[in-house]
């Protein structure tokens, strides 16, 4: 028996050490998200990390600023946008690994109120009234916030409507507007009110606005990051789309 116990030994030895080699090989990766992605972020990186003992550290905020703080050296190591544009910008300019972008997601838009009956299923509340301010993300830094714009346009209501539209800095800000009833309705993510059963609400048909085409890219800063070309790997796969479409976006 007593001759058994240092096979035992080293046996666990092996196993102990092969545990510390795989804490010591993960990483750290930081992972700029747009604001409307922050739930399912959230999901993905704890998955991520549970899979991998990689960390992705999320911030979370408009494309169009992080584009700005990108541009101005932020030390962010990947870029999770809400459109395509961004990340095309963040490619030409030399601030992304060539050939690394793509698409993670394609968004949908919906027309929110926390006051069930308020927003009808045909959005015929937009032209009816009875509402003082109307919340949008800012279109000219998040995508969903331009995808409010065309929207409205389509409808011939943007100019009627642009005296009560209340401008948030992120689509999470514009959600905050509806939430707290600083606004009695709003454009907002789908994936922020997917499992919210209360209110009412209208999708707005894709064929209303721009596709919502939301691009991940490696940015320049983690050329040489394990964890960041394993975290944009893991975004690719079974596991994150699930998440994903759970969030009710369309993935491909």
């Amino acid at each position: 028996m007593m001759a058994r116990r240092p096979t035992l030994i080293a046996a666990l030895l092996g196993v102990w050490s092969l545990t510390f080699a795989g804490a010591a090989l993960a990483g750290e990766t930081k992972v700029a998200v747009a604001a409307n992605f922050t739930e399912p972020a959230k999901a993905i990186a704890a998955q991520f990390k549970a899979r991998t003992g990689h960390e992705a550290v999320l911030s979370f905020g408009s494309s169009g600023q992080f584009y700005t703080q990108i541009a101005n050296g932020a030390p962010y190591e990947v870029f999770l946008s809400a459109d395509v544009e961004r990340p095309q910008k963040a490619e030409a300019a030399g601030l992304a690994v060539t050939g690394s972008r793509f698409t993670y997601a394609t968004g949908r838009l919906v027309l929110f109120s926390r006051t069930p009956g308020f927003v009808d299923g045909r959005g015929a509340v937009l032209s009816r009234g009875g509402f003082d301010k109307l919340a949008i993300a800012d279109p000219k830094a998040a995508p969903y916030g331009q995808a409010a714009v065309e929207a409205l346009t389509k409808l011939k209501l943007y100019d009627a409507l642009r005296p009560k539209i209340v401008t948030g800095a992120s689509i999470t800000q514009a959600f905050q507007f509806v939430q707290t009833g600083a606004a009695e309705l709003g454009f907002v993510a789908l994936s922020q009110v997917v499992d919210d059963k209360r209110g009412s609400r209208w999708l707005v048909p894709a064929a209303n606005h721009t596709p919502i085409d939301q691009q991940a890219v490696l940015l320049k800063t983690g050329a040489n990051s394990d964890a960041a070309r394993a975290f944009l790997a893991f975004l690719k796969g079974a596991e994150a789309k699930a998440i994903i479409r759970r969030y009710g976006y369309e993935v491909r």
